[in-house]
């Protein structure tokens, strides 16, 4: 065994420990230490730059993208949004001990269906520094001890929040974070299905592939962001224009924005060029079918490999339909199963689109980017899962959670 392995090993020992003892802590208890990590990455937010600022000049050497870079960045602001967002996550319900269902049975026993932690939680993930935070607040809300696994472009900042984190007065080992971002420390944590309950992966889809194919313990993936809007021959044009607009570029580089635009034949002559005008005001390239194209003269010609690439970038996909079951169709065949809009005044159309659609987040007249666990009513989101168990979509909570039954009696005995 490597000295990697025996590392990450001791690391999932002790966390079990850990996860034994966050169970006994009430609500009131893990409150408290909540707000002492909020309190503490405000006291710390000199540091987080400074070691913020390394990343960011690595970055810059290895060429990330613009994109990549606005990922990594903290500044005052997002250093204050990741403090409140672990103050919103103490005042949130806790779940934990949260009686799902009760009955009882005609033997007299009492049975209760009842939430409880996980256990413990891998979480590897890539690029954005304030998932450290978020993971680590929700996961420990939730009584679960967590392992983080930050990629080597934040490294600097993740120990700088881990430390912040870690001076609040968590049980120890409650919140671990590796040390090590080779991929060694990926197989290593993958496997480790003694000490881990679940792993999460929040990355590019070549990590995510790479942990399921090494997981023996359950993963709950979180894969592309291929996310549609459907402009439908009954929305409100000047609608649509905005929400188009919000969807690619209010953050281009997150899993819900905006990717390939759907537009129905019947509006696509009148709709293009408007909202052509308003994408280019924000510097976007466009692709486009040969119908778009026909429509929009300076629009690049989309190959088929466009209509399957999440871009996180300001670059959009266009394609004209011909009904909205062409655009369903195109959706659940090229889409991520992540987040798709529909814009339309037609409410029979938009139910249709609703429950057709196979996304675990179907928007009508909203923008792609409300698909947010903050924006859920959430707090903190540990990440947006494509899968259809045990959790899907914005994930909060309760899917950090599971259950056990609880049954009492009088001394009954099975006749």
């Amino acid at each position: 065994m490597s000295a990697i392995e025996e590392s990450i090993l001791q690391m999932g020992r002790q966390a079990r420990v850990a996860a034994y003892r966050l169970a006994q802590l009430s609500s009131e208890e893990k409150n408290a230490i909540l707000r002492a990590m909020a309190s503490s990455i405000r006291a710390n937010a000199a540091a987080l730059m400074q070691a913020n600022d390394k990343d960011l000049a690595a970055g810059v050497e290895k060429g990330l993208s613009a994109a990549m870079l606005d990922r990594l960045r903290l500044d005052e602001a997002r250093i204050e949004a990741m403090a409140a967002g672990i103050d919103q996550v103490a005042t949130l319900p806790d779940p934990v001990g949260q009686v799902m269902d009760a009955w009882e049975r005609p033997s007299g026993i009492r049975i209760e269906q009842v939430r409880v932690p996980i256990g413990t939680i891998g979480i590897i993930y890539e690029s954005r520094p304030n998932v450290t935070a978020d993971a680590a607040a929700l996961c420990f809300k939730t009584g679960n001890a967590t392992i983080l696994r930050g990629g080597s472009e934040a490294i600097h900042s993740n120990r700088a929040i881990a430390a912040a984190l870690a001076s609040a007065g968590a049980p120890e080992h409650a919140i671990q974070l590796i040390p090590f971002t080779d991929r060694e420390s990926v197989a290593a944590l993958a496997q480790m299905d003694k000490w881990l309950d679940l792993i999460i992966p929040r990355g590019g889809k070549g990590l995510i592939e790479t942990v399921v194919s090494l997981a023996r313990m359950p993963v709950i993936k979180h894969y592309d962001g291929i996310c549609h809007l459907f402009v439908d021959q009954a929305a409100n044009l000047d609608m649509a224009v905005k929400l188009t607009v919000d969807a690619k570029t209010q953050k281009c580089g997150v899993c819900n924005a905006l990717e390939t635009l759907l537009v129905h034949e019947a509006v696509a002559a009148k709709f293009l060029p408007m909202v052509a005008a308003a994408l280019s005001a924000k510097h976007v390239e466009l692709r486009g079918c040969e119908k778009t194209c026909a429509i929009i003269s300076d629009c690049i010609p989309a190959t088929e490999e466009d209509w399957d690439t999440e871009y996180l970038d300001l670059i959009l996909s266009i394609k004209v339909v011909s009904s909205i079951d062409e655009a369903i169709d195109h959706i659940n065949t090229h889409g991520s199963h992540h987040t798709d809009t529909i814009v339309t005044e037609d409410q029979a159309t938009a139910e249709r689109f609703l429950r057709s659609v196979d996304s675990a987040c179907v928007f009508h007249n909203v923008s792609n980017r409300f698909a947010d666990g903050g924006e859920f009513g959430f707090g903190a989101e540990i990440g947006i899962s494509t899968d259809k168990l045990h959790a899907r979509g914005p994930m909060g909570l309760e899917e950090l959670t599971t259950y056990k039954y609880l049954i009492r009696g009088q001394g009954q005995v099975r006749k």
